[in-house]
């Protein structure tokens, strides 16, 4: 603790070098602690912008570009605190540290309940950049009350501390914070870490430095902000629960946040009894158990009516793709789906494994947790028939998935004489993003066949069909299915006038058209 100054607000230089470092070296800790704590809360919504609405490259703009404009801000109007710098410090850091670690609860609570989540991120963002903003300018005057230094040297000092920390926070967000706690607790694990911090500065090494009010003030507020925190995160788990709920029509029965999505799968029953599982991720409905078969289907027979011998799934985690293949006579049948969670539920939950017949659990089946575009990168096999059912290029994450590069990768694992085919979303809905894969697939060096069929969950959904020669678009005779026949493919590759074909550029790893139109069309419905 420094010694005691004849001002209530200007400490005494300390009595001995030795304390002066060890005051200096608990400061710098501070700074260390507190720029962890201000970078987390910057990847915290930058993360729950991409789970929520998709596009982490606009999140993430949006995010920094706030709150460094409002770090500024912050700084310039820490200017006239710096009279008072204990008290401002620990009023800047207790506010700090309660909306940071109640930040991603309020985003969360917005997007459900009231749909502003963007008019809310911008005003999360702009508060937390102004009084992280106003940590520095104060701890510097605080630094320099321990021991005078020149200005350059003290601003290296600070920096350091704080770039350092920044580097702790950053790691710790996703191989810490996220795994053990997840968003919405390890927002409010950091809060409560940032408001300790902040108060043994202050208790600690200026506590002579505060009047008897003050100090009492700094000690109730710090209460009610741990308070606080502590009561969010034991009510986190209910509030998560509840929220999610408002955000889905049907009762939820299975709700996860991985390291790769959210998914959350719900159960109900039709006027006819009958039971309705839906599936999503990250908020998009990947099947309903009514009309799952009439996609599945569709996908999956035409690029099978050969009879492959050895066959590829890429994506399809929920083992309905490969329920449909199994039901042909193959050597080998390759599955690789990205989230380990989603195989070990298609595995195990038994509403799942209904639906599925217990595919992902076949003896036939190979099942490899892996990103597709790194496994076809490091594989030399070869297939042929590959089935691509990967979730829509609305994300950033998925649109590498729908790139040139991507299909060429795929190709160049096809068999001579081998066949791929491709769910390509809506013609109808999202025409521009339906005919753009089909520009992407021959840009890559496939010819290609479009078709679509009405899944009434989705509407009208397309496909295309791709090979090196020309596909046909054909079921097998001795094939069974519920929907799918020669004569509904024909009509199939049949499009309407409202809705023809349209010359679109290809999307690539570089410019990923894909995502900017799958995020304009679907905004309209």
């Amino acid at each position: 603790m420094l010694p005691p100054s004849s001002d209530a607000e200007t400490p005494t230089t300390t009595r001995s070098t030795g304390r002066r470092r060890v005051a200096r070296a608990a400061l710098l800790a501070v700074v260390f602690v507190c720029a962890a704590c201000g970078l987390v809360y910057e990847l915290a919504l930058v993360s729950l912008g991409s789970y929520l609405i998709g596009n982490t490259a606009t999140q993430a703009s949006i995010v920094l570009a706030v709150m460094v404009f409002a770090m500024g801000v912050g700084s310039l109007a820490a200017k006239p605190l710096q009279h008072r710098p204990v008290v401002w410090f620990a009023a800047v850091e207790l506010t700090l540290a309660l909306l940071g670690g109640l930040s991603v609860m309020a985003l969360y609570a917005a997007f459900a309940y009231l749909s502003l989540y963007t008019a809310a991120l911008v005003v999360v963002a702009f508060i937390l950049g102004l009084l992280i903003g106003a940590e520095i300018p104060l701890l510097m005057v605080l630094l320099q009350r321990i021991r005078r230094q020149d200005a350059g040297s003290a601003v290296a000092d600070l920096f350091a501390a704080d770039y350092i920390g920044a580097l702790l926070g950053g790691l710790a967000f996703p191989f810490l914070l996220l795994p053990v706690f997840g968003q919405l607790r390890g927002a409010i694990v950091v809060g409560l870490v940032n408001a300790v911090a902040g108060l043994l500065l202050v208790l600690v090494l200026f506590r002579r430095d505060l009047s008897r009010r003050g100090a009492t003030a700094v000690g109730l507020g710090a209460t009610a902000v741990i308070a606080i925190l502590v009561a969010a995160f034991a009510y986190s788990t209910t509030f998560e629960i509840t929220a999610r709920q408002a955000l889905y029509r049907d009762p939820i029965v299975v709700a996860q946040q991985t390291k790769y999505q959210d998914i959350v799968m719900t159960a109900s029953r039709t006027r006819g009894g009958e039971e309705d599982i839906r599936l999503f991720l990250n908020g998009d409905l990947q099947f309903a158990s009514a009309d799952e078969y009439r996609y599945h289907e569709a996908l999956v027979h035409p690029v099978m009516a050969a009879h492959p011998r050895r066959v590829l799934i890429l994506g399809a985690g929920d083992g309905l793709a490969l329920r449909e293949v199994l039901t042909y006579p193959t050597e080998s049948i390759t599955l690789v789906e990205l989230d380990p969670t989603m195989i070990e539920l298609a595995r195990t939950d038994p509403r799942l494994t209904r639906l599925n017949r217990g595919s992902m659990n076949d003896p036939r089946a190979r099942v490899v947790a892996a990103d597709a575009f790194h496994w076809l990168r490091h594989t030399d096999e070869k297939f042929d028939a590959v089935v691509v059912d990967m979730p829509d290029p609305d994300e950033t994450a998925t649109a590498k998935l729908y790139s040139t590069e991507f299909y060429a990768l795929v190709s160049a694992h096809l068999a001579p004489g081998g066949t791929m085919a491709i769910q390509a979303g809506s013609p109808y809905f999202a025409p521009r993003s339906f005919w753009c894969i089909g520009a992407t697939l021959a840009d890559a060096g496939l010819q290609t066949l479009p078709y679509h069929v009405d899944v009434p969950s989705f509407g009208d959904w397309g496909f295309f069909l791709a090979a090196r020669g020309r596909p046909v678009l054909r079921v097998n005779p001795t094939t069974t299915t519920r929907f799918l026949t020669d004569d509904e493919l024909r009509a199939a590759a049949v499009f309407p006038r409202d809705r023809p074909p349209l010359a679109m550029p290809p999307s690539t790893l570089m410019d990923p058209r894909i995502l900017r139109y799958a995020q304009g069309e679907w905004k309209q419905y």
